[in-house]
């Protein structure tokens, strides 16, 4: 798989859409109060007011409860909806389409154009369209005592909704077109970048390998003729001879693969060159840290878990030793990965024996350049870089994630959960 085939995965940033939508609810309250408190104009009030109400616990709901950063394209669809809604009732009550406020309602489909799917943009689009349509025919009259005042012909009623629907549809065309290209250019600034840092490995590696079999001739060489001395010394030796030809062999092997470096330092990695079940690629990656750490590695794979292969992604792999790695950087002694599968889905945990996430950041989790107040080594403390990329790596492979601290240890907890028919198509 190319590492960014699954970049088109649409998504939105959540903390930003709070923000708007908090600065939506304020305005709505500051308007509708002020027009009734202030003004003494007379509507419907109250229910305005709990409608306004319904889009602060909603609002709350995003931070308390939804824990992912980023709103996937459906979740985002949903609430995008639900701000369509919330003002077409508002403007419903309080005059339709005559209101000036009206204008308001193109906002979350053109906010949503440059973000999300060209699916979902054109469902929000022609449901906005269709509540402008609906709040010309009916509506309630606008506060008196402006109803008493406003009086207009036909043809500039229902000029206003159709200006409306021609805006809705030009600006959304223009940001999606402009988004698309938007992200054709990130994603080809970023391939550029990762083709120069490869280049700048390989030139690297090449250097290294020539050096290493460079310094490396001389010892091998003279590791072959003791060999072959020892040979002759011992011969007839059947034990010693086969210890004598493997040490040779094994000499013979190290030359050709620093000869091989040294030509071709573009060496495939065998394990992520093949397409693997999640349970090998858990294995691989865990052997991987087996041989640099001290810490006690503990697997535990479910019998019945899915021994279907997953089609080779660099993304998966970075994205499961990015998180394997950061429990094994803050473990005591003691990593635990546990896999479990069956029909439906795919799930693993991740856990370590260590101090666990701190309380100011878990809220957090998956965020770059976070900072607690409460991190006690300083030598371990990141910016949380790597869980950013591993979350978003993962995730645009269709996974999700949930960091906690753990209920049965003392450290910190990651579940990976995908649904199976989105692994095994990735």
């Amino acid at each position: 798989m190319k590492f960014f085939e699954t970049s088109k995965y649409h998504s939105l940033q959540k903390s930003t859409y709070i923000t708007l939508r908090w600065i939506g609810i304020s305005g709505q309250l500051i308007a509708v109060n002020f027009v009734y408190f202030f003004l003494n104009f007379r509507f419907d009030f109250l229910t305005s007011n709990i409608i306004i109400f319904l889009g602060i616990l909603s609002n709350l709901y995003l931070i308390f409860i939804y824990k992912k950063t980023q709103l996937s394209d459906r979740s985002a669809f949903l609430f995008l909806l639900i701000d369509i809604l919330q003002l077409g009732i508002l403007l419903y009550l309080s005059g339709g389409i005559v209101n000036p406020f009206v204008i308001f309602i193109l906002i979350p489909s053109v906010f949503s154009s440059s973000n999300l799917s060209f699916k979902t943009n054109t469902l929000l689009v022609i449901l906005s369209a269709i509540i402008i349509v609906f709040l010309t025919f009916y509506s309630m009259d606008l506060p008196s005592p402006l109803s008493d005042h406003f009086h207009v012909s036909h043809y500039y009623y229902y000029s206003i909704p159709i200006a409306l629907v021609v805006a809705l549809v030009f600006l959304n065309y223009f940001a999606m077109t402009f988004g698309t290209q938007s992200r054709l250019r990130k994603e080809a600034l970023a391939k550029m970048e990762e083709v120069m840092a490869t280049e700048h490995e390989l030139l690297s590696l090449g250097g290294q390998a020539a050096a290493a079999a460079h310094s490396l001739g001389t010892p091998l060489s003279t590791i072959t003729i003791i060999a072959n001395d020892l040979n002759k010394q011992f011969k007839g030796q059947k034990d010693l001879e086969k210890d004598i030809e493997l040490l040779a062999s094994q000499v013979d092997r190290c030359n050709e693969i620093l000869k091989r470096l040294t030509l071709n330092p573009v060496e495939e990695d065998d394990f992520i060159d093949k397409d693997l079940s999640i349970r090998d690629y858990l294995s691989e990656i865990v052997s991987s840290f087996k041989e640099i750490s001290k810490k006690e590695f503990i697997l535990n794979f479910d019998q019945d878990s899915n021994s279907k292969k997953v089609t080779k992604s660099i993304e998966i792999v970075y994205g499961l030793r990015n998180f394997i790695g950061n429990a094994n950087k803050f473990a005591k002694s003691k990593v635990f990965i546990n896999l479990r599968s069956d029909s439906e889905i795919t799930e693993i945990n991740i856990e370590d024996d260590g101090s666990g996430y701190p309380r100011d950041i878990l809220s957090k989790i998956g965020e770059p350049y976070l900072k607690s107040s409460y991190f006690k080594d300083k030598s371990k403390e990141g910016l949380g870089l790597g869980l950013f990329i591993g979350k978003n790596l993962l995730e645009k492979n269709f996974a999700d994630l949930n960091f906690r601290n753990s209920k049965t240890r003392s450290g910190a907890e990651v579940i990976i959960k995908w649904k199976n028919r989105d692994l095994f198509n990735i």
